[in-house]
């Protein structure tokens, strides 16, 4: 069967997670949930058990802030969609780390592994170059680098969703993977 990479994109409270989560159950019986989110406040431990809660208990959950490649590595031949939600909140994890060489090594090797993965993968993102342009040099970074991971991502994956306000726009749609 042919694999996909998905790629889902939108504005915060678009409805993206949702969708993703939609689509992985509905590509086969093991799906699994990489959580890029770590609960340090209340609010966030909320956000997180929310998610759960809707996800239900069919999904193979994997709580992994940076080590993404390690964890998708680990499920080659076990599952049949990993949702990776969110990589917005993975690229601030590897910001809050380490410096820019080190998430540029960290994302050329998670876009070195896709074609290696036997499952369908599905990416949630945020698209973040919408709004005003940030008043410090942190969150210009945080933008450029998101918005050049996006970009680099769409480039590869079958299929590319925008969301807007609840409803999925297709923006590309190619041939899945062998």
């Amino acid at each position: 069967m042919a694999k996909n990479i998905i790629m889902i994109t939108g504005g915060a409270r678009s409805g993206k997670s949702r969708y993703a989560e939609e689509r992985a159950a509905a590509l086969g019986a093991r799906p699994l949930y990489i959580a890029t989110a770590e609960a340090k406040d209340e609010e966030m431990t909320r956000r997180i058990r929310e998610h759960k809660l809707r996800r239900g208990s069919h999904w193979l959950t994997v709580e992994e802030p940076v080590e993404l490649c390690s964890v998708l590595l680990a499920q080659r031949g076990r599952i049949d969609a990993a949702l990776i939600d969110c990589v917005t909140l993975w690229l601030s994890n590897l910001m809050l780390r380490e410096d820019e060489n080190f998430v540029d090594q960290k994302v050329c090797d998670l876009l070195e592994l896709l074609p290696r993965l036997d499952f369908h993968a599905l990416f949630v993102t945020n698209e973040v170059g919408w709004g005003i342009v940030p008043n410090n040099p942190l969150a210009r970074r945080f933008r450029d680098i998101t918005g050049s991971f996006n970009q680099r991502l769409a480039a590869v994956a079958t299929e590319v969703v925008l969301m807007v306000t609840g409803f999925p726009v297709i923006v590309r749609k190619a041939a899945a993977c062998s």
